[in-house]
């Protein structure tokens, strides 16, 4: 749980924003092809979840979807 605590903080959505462009660039700058296109897309999501302050493995552990209120 500390875990899902952590990544409904301020730090756990910025942490899931960089990796989600560490992905993308492993993706298109480093693997290429198809696999890197692939690999790039699925970095979007952690950004997207960062950005819209959601934690989609959170309902798996009992913690609300949405991060901590503000």
């Amino acid at each position: 749980m500390p875990l899902i605590k952590f990544m409904a903080s301020t730090l756990g959505r910025a942490t899931r924003v960089v990796l989600g462009l560490a992905l993308i660039v492993l993706g298109l700058a480093v693997v290429g092809g198809p696999g890197g296109l692939i690999l790039a897309i699925v970095g979007i999501v952690p950004i997207a979840a960062g950005v819209l302050d959601i934690c989609l493995l959170a309902p798996a552990f009992g913690a609300p979807l949405h991060g901590a209120p503000r």
